[in-house]
């Protein structure tokens, strides 16, 4: 994976308010299989109990979170 790059967001755990807010980074990678004109993206993030997955070309769209057993799970069937 390539290309990190940190993506700050409000946590879920933040109240309504602006006054008490929690924001969270994550740092995204592009996957390494990819197309080069980068029109067919896969990037991941991972933490310590997640990893997340979107659409490069759609940052703030649809994020994919997994467990990381599912994950691994996940690339082992496609890797099958």
């Amino acid at each position: 994976m390539t290309t990190d790059r940190l993506n700050w967001f409000k946590s879920s755990y933040s109240s309504s308010s602006d006054g008490d807010c929690v924001e969270v980074a994550l740092t995204w990678r592009k996957s390494s299989h990819s197309s080069a004109s980068g029109d067919d993206c896969v990037e991941i993030s991972t933490a310590s109990h997640t990893v997340h997955v979107r659409d490069s070309k759609d940052k703030t769209g649809p994020r994919l979170t997994l467990s990381p057993a599912a994950w691994d799970d996940f690339l082992t069937r496609l890797r099958g």
